[in-house]
């Protein structure tokens, strides 16, 4: 038989999908191509961007790809094909104008190229923020853009990410906007304390109202995921009110098949400590935005839920933060995330308008709040409705309660006062009387007196040459001075004289403690607290106990009475400005929003690095 003309042409030992032919494309290794190195102004084709975008990426070759060039390398060797990469990407992010010649499928494969673009630019940008390079500030923007090119490409990125998430209501899904968001995030934190932040500044003026609420109702949707991975590590509804206890009382227990796995308690400790998951990485974009962005804040709080029955945004993000602040303590991360939404939380109680809005007790304004109980000691269990203040008070009083360690996490514990202290002023001054168990939020501060005073020691000599001497001392003075508060004050946010009674009763029984406190920490040496107050009337009282009765121990009730007939001869000096406080400043944060960061860059690595 003649042979024929055609060869044929060896198999490839592994098939290469197109897409990775097109990424090798791109990156190749020019460390030798004089002339490459001649022309690094050489562009790919349209062609080439056109069918780039048109595959589905696949995210571990691109990686693979990425990761391992130096910094060093990334700067000289291949930033022509790092800015043509990210230009492109952000292009691609724009939606196709519709016109009057465009069918069903043009607009679907308009959409798998914006998909493709933001899967692309995930990928892209974690591995390029997640390298440390010798001059951060430029190198960065070198990589991305180029000098010249900066504020017009990253305006392109922010309003390009801003029609990803105004795409179409029926065809979108919370990770469709979270994704872009959480790079926003990224962007805009990166170096924003070295540099003018390019990405920062245009947080300030992003005025287009609905992208913002369909932000924020994404975010309440990641906050509820991020809630849900903590109930199925241990459910804690209240008895009476799981789905389990409802069907037992009505006889079809059996029907409950689907009952969760109960863990055991190492267990549960193990499975907490890797909580949030990574999905929290959005959390710092939330954050930036609510720095930035006044228009942002005002949703946030008021933003109504969709449908009756469900959760507002912001219960939702409350309910959250609950749950990391019972689990705070068990993991460097989960601190760094609670850290994040407790400045969150500050921001919006320092804006006056804010608050007042949360501390309103209108039908309107009030909303359930799913609070953590997953460890005890547990607060009064509050169903339905309430005062959103109230739910952040609970909130903060929870974190008092749950995370007193001797290496005690001291900006921490400032936050949480520093918010209490910011409620109850504004409380104070605009005479706002919430219903509210006031006595667990007097124990909880007392109860940290004590444990403040029995660990000086190891409180004090970790800090001693540190830092953190000042933010202890800040500490200190926030309880003292939020008592204080309530002492000269309580009239006037005190719904009731027995809450307001109740409180001088606490001052009394730990009076002795009130005054070993003062006297290790030196705080009658220092002007910025009002530790007389407490100590001064808890002096008074107990000397009219003394002269009162002599024959038996008083009970709880005669005590009591005694407060109130003392009340006359009692004359509380309380400094001036105790319902003063200082404005968050970002530039303290500074060193707790870099480790931030680079945890969420981790945190975005794991979530765009699986799966082709």
């Amino acid at each position: 038989m003649e042979q024929s003309p055609l060869t044929q042409q060896p198999r490839p030992e592994a098939f290469q999908a197109k897409i990775v032919q097109l990424y090798h494309e791109l990156f190749k290794d020019h460390d030798h191509d004089e002339e490459y190195l001649d022309h690094q102004s050489l562009t790919q084709t349209e062609g080439f961007w056109t069918e780039f975008f048109i595959l589905k990426p696949s995210r571990p070759a691109l990686r693979q790809i990425l990761d391992p060039i130096s910094p060093s390398d990334l700067l000289h060797l291949y930033s022509s094909q790092t800015r043509q990469l990210f230009f492109r990407a952000v292009s691609a992010l724009k939606p196709a104008r519709p016109s009057s010649s465009s069918t069903a499928a043009s607009s679907s494969q308009s959409q798998n190229k914006q998909a493709n673009a933001l899967d692309t630019l995930s990928v892209f940008l974690v591995s390029v923020l997640g390298k440390k390079y010798t001059n951060p500030s430029s190198d960065i923007i070198e990589v991305l853009a180029g000098l010249d090119s900066v504020d017009h490409v990253f305006g392109e990125l922010f309003h390009s990410e801003g029609y990803v998430s105004c795409a179409d209501e029926d065809t979108e899904t919370t990770q469709d906007i979270v994704l872009p968001f959480t790079l926003v995030g990224l962007l805009a934190n990166y170096n924003k304390f070295e540099f003018q932040n390019p990405y920062q500044m245009r947080l300030n003026d992003f005025v287009n109202e609905q992208t913002i609420q369909k932000i924020i109702r994404a975010v309440g949707q990641a906050c509820l995921t991020l809630r849900g991975q903590y109930v199925a590590v241990q459910e804690d509804l209240p008895e009476g009110w799981s789905i389990a206890g409802t069907l037992s009382m009505i006889g079809l227990v059996r029907l409950n098949k689907h009952k969760k796995p109960v863990y055991d308690a190492e267990t549960q400790k193990r499975m907490f400590a890797a909580l949030p998951g990574k999905e929290a990485a959005v959390l710092l974009a939330t954050y930036d935005f609510t720095h930035a962005n006044k228009l942002f804040c005002h949703n946030l709080v008021t933003l109504p839920p969709l449908a009756k029955g469900d959760e507002p945004p912001f219960s939702s993000f409350i309910s959250l933060t609950s749950y990391m602040l019972q689990h705070a303590h068990l993991s460097q991360r989960t601190t760094l995330y609670s850290h994040l939404n407790l400045m969150i939380i500050r921001l919006l109680i320092e804006d006056p308008i804010l608050c007042k809005r949360l501390c309103s007790s209108e039908p309107d304004h009030k909303h359930p709040v799913r609070l953590c109980r997953q460890r005890s000691p547990y607060l009064p269990h509050v169903p339905g409705d309430r005062v959103l203040a109230t739910a952040v008070l609970d909130t903060m009083i929870d974190a008092v309660n749950h995370n007193l360690r001797r290496r005690l996490d001291v900006g921490l514990y400032t936050l949480c006062v520093g918010i209490l202290l910011r409620l109850i002023s504004y409380m104070s001054r605009s005479r706002t009387r919430l219903e509210y168990h006031w006595h667990e939020l007097f124990r909880s501060l007392l109860s940290l007196i004590r444990f403040l005073t029995t660990y000086a020691s190891d409180l004090k000599t970790p800090l001693v040459g540190g830092g953190q001497q000042g933010q202890l001392d800040t500490l200190l003075d926030l309880v003292v001075n939020t008592l204080a508060l309530g002492l000269s004050s309580g009239e006037s946010f005190l719904p009731t004289s027995a809450a307001y009674d109740d409180l001088f009763y606490k001052i009394v029984e730990v009076g002795d403690v009130l005054v070993k406190f003062r006297d290790v920490y030196g705080l009658k040496k220092r002007q910025s607290n009002s530790i007389d107050t407490l100590v001064n009337v808890s002096t008074h009282y107990k000397e009219m106990l003394a002269s009162g009765v002599n024959k038996e121990k008083l009970t709880s009730v005669q005590v009591a009475e005694v407060i109130k007939q003392g009340y006359e001869t009692l004359s509380i000096q309380a400094k001036e400005g105790l319902d003063s406080w200082e404005r968050f400043r970002e530039a303290d944060e500074r060193g707790l929003l870099k480790k931030m960061a680079r945890e969420a860059v981790g945190d975005v690595r794991g979530l765009v690095g699986g799966g082709e």
